[in-house]
């Protein structure tokens, strides 16, 4: 037992150090790039499942962007609606897409019904834009990706970032863990020319790309899924770091708590489909970013194995008998401990403080963000053994907020 659990930390340690190494280059931010002017079409998807409250915001949001309005469309996605989601879109002015299928739930089913009503019409697009419906975005989002897609870009991810952050200490502890992946996961991985991975939200994809692959992802991380197929096919998503998206989180511990548990038991499903096989091609052909995106499909497992590491640890320790487990930090100098631990607990104010963010509250909740955090585990842990579950968890909207009140914040 001593061997087996000394052989999972010294694995586990080896993943932590990797990934603090790659956040290193997260640090260098690399100037925009080159302007375009505007030559792609764009058909912008929002999915949408009862979202009467904050679609019109959105849709406003939309029509005002800083592009050519003949040059894109908007469809939104009225998912197995029960309220006045569609009314709503067509007092808007934009397509409203009705689709009631009540086996079939989720939103990566209703991009792919999408999809395939969008190749039947008669006015073909370069691109394909994804948002859902509680976002909002800047007005030059779509300047951006037209930018990148006539830098021959296939895929590309925006930033994403936190509507309502200062809603509650849930929504602060997002957009902190939002500011830090974006920063010391994502960009470093662009930096790296290594494959971003897909938000859910955000999204812009080549047409032809599209229509080649078909959309496939129908779990309840569609975005993690088709990440992982795209790496597989050499196409590497690719981050826009001033494509800012603005998405809504949930104010409750319990809401979130929810919407967490759906992306972890969809992660565990991508882990046990794209683990093994990204990890032997990454091996055979000696190519490093597709060992880097089966690590983190496995990441999940990470959480979950630490988890029990840890608890089996402690109960080793509070039982009133001599100590069965040996562990690896136990071995190490208090120094190296506290360096390490330090580094670990700074990476969030100085992701914060690379992205500029000037509020001293969301400094404060750092206090806050170790609860959190540590809420990932037992969330994990359940989210195992109800990974089957494939119930769609819909966050509830608590008021409106436009992009001129984001923006100005």
């Amino acid at each position: 037992m001593t061997v087996a659990f000394l052989v999972v930390q010294v694995l586990l340690a080896i993943i932590a150090v990797y990934q603090f190494s790659l956040s290193m280059f997260g640090f260098k931010k690399n100037k925009s790039r080159p302007k375009q002017k505007p030559q792609k079409s764009f058909a912008v998807l929002v999915a949408a499942h009862n979202e009467e409250k904050v679609v019109g915001a959105l849709i406003e949001n939309l029509k005002a962007m800083d592009y050519p309005s003949e040059l894109y469309d908007v469809f939104v996605i009225c998912d197995n609606c029960t309220d006045g989601t569609a009314d709503i879109v067509r007092q808007h002015g934009v397509y409203a897409c009705e689709r009631t299928n009540l086996e079939q739930r989720g939103k990566g089913f209703a991009i792919e019904w999408m999809l395939k009503e969008l190749w039947a019409k008669p006015r073909q697009y370069d691109a394909v834009v994804m948002f859902d419906a509680d976002n909002l975005v800047n007005h030059d989002f779509l300047s951006l990706m037209n930018d990148d897609l006539c830098a021959d870009y296939k895929v590309i991810q925006g930033y994403l970032d936190t509507k309502n952050p200062a809603d509650s200490w849930v929504t602060a502890a997002y957009a902190i863990t939002y500011w830090y992946c974006n920063r010391l996961w994502q960009l470093s991985r662009t930096n790296l020319k290594m494959s971003n991975f897909l938000g859910g939200t955000g999204m812009c994809f080549d047409t032809n790309l599209l229509k080649e692959m078909g959309w496939g992802a129908t779990s309840l991380v569609e975005d993690l899924e088709f990440s992982m197929r795209c790496v597989q096919r050499n196409v590497y998503p690719v981050l826009n770091y001033d494509a800012k998206v603005y998405d809504e989180k949930p104010v409750t511990f319990k809401a979130s708590a929810r919407q967490r548990l759906r992306w972890m038991q969809g992660h565990f499903n991508v882990a046990k489909k794209f683990f093994f096989p990204l990890l032997w091609a990454g091996i055979k052909e000696r190519n490093l970013t597709k060992i880097d995106a089966a690590v983190y499909s496995f990441s999940v497992y990470n959480t979950l194995i630490g988890f029990l590491l840890t608890v089996i640890l402690w109960i080793d320790l509070i039982i009133p008998a001599d100590n069965v487990i040996f562990s690896i930090y136990s071995a190490l100098p208090l120094w190296i401990l506290t360096i390490v631990i330090g580094a670990a607990v700074l990476q969030f104010p100085a992701a914060m403080m690379m992205e500029k963010v000037k509020s001293w509250k969301m400094f404060g909740h750092l206090f806050t963000l170790p609860f959190f955090l540590i809420s990932w585990f037992p969330i994990t842990f359940y989210a195992f053994f109800t990974q089957n579950n494939k119930v769609w968890s819909h966050t509830e909207h608590t008021r409106v907020v436009r992009i001129e009140e984001v923006r100005g914040k």
